[in-house]
């Protein structure tokens, strides 16, 4: 429903030169009056429903410009037509906010009102998986997991930013987490460069996530760093799990994977370090796997969301290097899972190859989309699969 605002400019009139009622026009002088200056906002009153844009039109004229203003005096940004016609916001008006709209004419005259937006009847809301200030490997992808479905993701990812350091090539795309929650991550075509700085902008305030899901409450935002660039590489064959830091070979472990043909099976391809969670309790029945297991273990991190780890297995040492016979982590040495849980990144690349896994996990069981061709990954994204270059 659009409100018409209209404000008078002054009038201007003339007075009489006091000559006598037969006089000629010369004492007089008639200025007409301006019109006064209509505006119409489509958002008006107290209870606007947010998630749109507010777009202001004028009635005659050009507008000169237009100013729409919350209560803590933050504006909202916008454009004027080409034809000085209308003025729309370049973001949506969120909910529960108070706006002032103020507009000027290039005859200098101003029109003005306010409304303010309801609150919204569900929010949704992302959690993100690189903290502010990090360093992570090579391989992290930028993940945000959504609490409420995302039926309108072309209009979320259009509000997403990738920017970086040296103009790396990436894309969004949308997938399913092991949560079952929606997901939207940011690949790099090729593996980070070391040293890359990365920002990464979510501008969601008053963006609707469409059925079901609600109304963005808020922007969010994070910067990181690429730390070394280091790669793991686990052998089923060979039963060793190799590291190379910057393409130099640094080490060789002897491990013992999954045991192959069946649920203890490792997971294999392309994985992450998700997390470096030190000293846990893994309990088999968590898994699907009874009463295989339970039990304190050191150095441990994260592979997937469904439990595989890289960690210390002293348990399991006669076969390290021999044998592959876990429940489905990487084990190996106290000594050698030290050394390498130390020296490991989140976000460190991590392979695993040979025969006897039991496949890839899902791309959202961990941060599978390595597994995916670039071509493969782009179609992903809910624009066309337009790769952005940040």
């Amino acid at each position: 429903m659009a409100g018409t605002v209209l404000l008078a400019a002054a009038a201007l009139t003339a007075c009489s030169g006091g000559g006598d009622a037969g006089g000629d026009d010369k004492g007089k002088a008639d200025a007409k009056p301006k019109a006064p200056m209509a505006v119409s906002v489509n958002l008006t009153g107290d209870q606007v429903k947010a998630g749109q844009p507010v777009t202001v039109t004028l009635a005659e004229g050009k507008l000169a410009q237009v100013k729409v203003t919350d209560a803590k005096g933050a504006e909202l940004p916008g454009k004027i037509a080409d034809d000085g016609k209308s003025w729309t916001s370049e973001r949506n008006a969120p909910a529960g906010a108070e706006y002032k709209v103020e507009a000027q004419n290039t005859e200098s005259q101003s029109a003005g009102t306010q409304f303010r937006t309801s609150a919204a009847d569900k929010v949704n809301k992302v959690s993100i998986n690189i903290a502010k200030g990090s360093t992570v490997g090579v391989a992290m992808p930028v993940s945000l997991v959504f609490d409420n479905p995302v039926t309108n993701k072309a209009e979320v990812e259009k509000q997403l930013k990738v920017t970086t350091s040296d103009n790396t090539e990436g894309s969004w795309g949308w997938i399913k987490d092991h949560s079952g929650n929606d997901r939207v991550d940011w690949r790099p075509k090729e593996y980070w460069k070391s040293g890359t700085d990365v920002k990464v902008e979510m501008h969601l305030n008053g963006v609707d996530s469409g059925k079901g899901g609600g109304l963005f409450a808020r922007d969010y935002t994070t910067e990181f760093k690429i730390g070394k660039d280091r790669r793991i590489q686990v052998s089923l064959d060979t039963k060793k799990l190799s590291v190379t830091q910057d393409g130099q070979a640094q080490k060789t472990i002897p491990i013992s994977a999954g045991t192959p043909g069946g649920k203890k099976a490792s997971w294999s391809g392309k994985m992450v370090i998700m997390s470096k969670e030190g000293t846990i309790r893994m309990d088999s029945q968590t898994v699907g796997l009874d009463n295989a297991y339970d039990k304190m273990v050191d150095y441990s991190m994260r592979l997937t969301w469904s439990g595989m780890y890289a960690h210390a297995a002293p348990w399991n040492s006669n076969n390290f290097g021999r044998v592959n016979s876990s429940s489905g982590c990487v084990g190996m040495s106290d000594a050698d899972a030290k050394d390498f849980f130390a020296q490991s990144q989140v976000g460190d690349a991590f392979e695993v190859v040979g025969e006897g896994s039991k496949g890839n996990a899902d791309i959202g069981n961990g941060y599978g989309e390595w597994n995916l061709s670039w071509d493969q990954w782009k179609a992903k994204s809910a624009l066309s699969g337009a790769a952005q270059n940040g």
